[in-house]
């Protein structure tokens, strides 16, 4: 199973762009997704920004996932 987590562009310089996620950054490439814009949420996959979700999807998906962990922790 494949899974694309939301997160932050918090800055980018071309292609290259770094992540926030619950203060964990990370480079993504920008290769697929060239008109990211800092501050917009992308969806993260292998690497890669792969699409780019508005903040309230991205919020949504993360309750989500932290539920998901919750259940599997319990």
């Amino acid at each position: 199973m494949c899974l694309a987590v939301p997160m932050k562009l918090v800055s980018r310089q071309e292609l290259k762009g770094e992540v926030e996620l619950s203060g964990v950054r990370r480079e993504v490439s920008l290769m697929l997704l060239p008109e990211a814009e800092v501050g917009s949420y992308v969806l993260v996959h292998a690497g890669y920004a792969i699409a780019q979700v508005d903040e309230q999807e991205a919020q949504e998906t993360l309750a989500l996932l932290r539920e998901a962990l919750a259940a599997e922790e319990a």
